[in-house]
């Protein structure tokens, strides 16, 4: 897992949750309140923003022995929750996500920082890019409630692709042979780096995809300004 992380920039785990631990996730997420402006609802997608401050009583479901384990051995005791999200892609979904690198955090509000830059605000929530170093350290960790392959939006990314900074796309060759499918098993997780070009298809198979996706990082920000969601 090392290796591929520094190398490939991801990692796949399987089953780190069983069958009834998957379960309890989704009869958790299932009884959530979905008015709040915080959750995204279309025919293609469902999404939950700040998703442990809608869901506060699942965390404990989520950071079981398992994955507490799993981020102990690859990166240490630093790390803490900085950005939640639920995605749910339905079954006849053709919601597609193009290539790109994973360049914003959230933030708790705007103000000029030397070295932050490309602020937007979406629903409530600042976003800004920041120095690179902090993206390079980051990393994410997607807990796959559903079986997931390319033909209900498995991610792609390209291997070895976080290696080189922030990059235009075109300076990417798409069509090379490092180009992958993260395949998933439901209970399985995968971890990225943010800085990795990545991609996902449209649903071809008929089968729903339910992602939790969990940013974490170890970086102090500047005074100013505070990680939108701190855990």
């Amino acid at each position: 897992m090392h290796e591929d992380l520094h190398k490939k920039g991801f990692a796949v785990i399987e089953k780190v949750y069983d069958n009834g631990e998957v379960t309890a996730l989704i009869n958790a997420i299932d009884t959530v309140d979905t008015s709040n402006p915080t959750f995204r609802k279309t025919n293609d997608l469902f999404a939950i923003r700040q998703f442990f401050n809608e869901i506060p009583g699942i965390r404990p479901l989520i950071f079981t022995d398992k994955l507490k384990d799993a981020i102990r051995n690859l990166f240490g005791e630093d790390y803490f929750v900085v950005k939640s999200i639920y995605f749910d892609k339905p079954e006849q979904s053709n919601w597609f996500v193009a290539w790109h690198q994973d360049l914003t955090i959230s933030v708790n509000k705007k103000i000029e920082l030397a070295g932050y830059t490309s602020w937007t605000i979406k629903h409530n929530q600042f976003a800004v890019q920041p120095p690179v170093g902090i993206l390079e350290n980051n990393f994410t960790v997607r807990i796959h409630l559903d079986d997931t392959d390319e033909n209900n939006g498995a991610l792609k990314v390209i291997q070895g692709s976080h290696q080189n900074g922030i990059r235009r796309l075109e300076d990417e060759n798409i069509s090379s042979q490092n180009q992958h499918v993260c395949r998933v098993g439901a209970g399985g997780i995968m971890i990225m780096r943010p800085l990795l070009f990545h991609a996902s298809n449209r649903t071809t198979n008929n089968k729903r995809r339910r992602v939790i996706h969990i940013e974490f990082s170890k970086a102090k920000l500047p005074a100013q300004i505070n990680w939108s969601e701190v855990n």
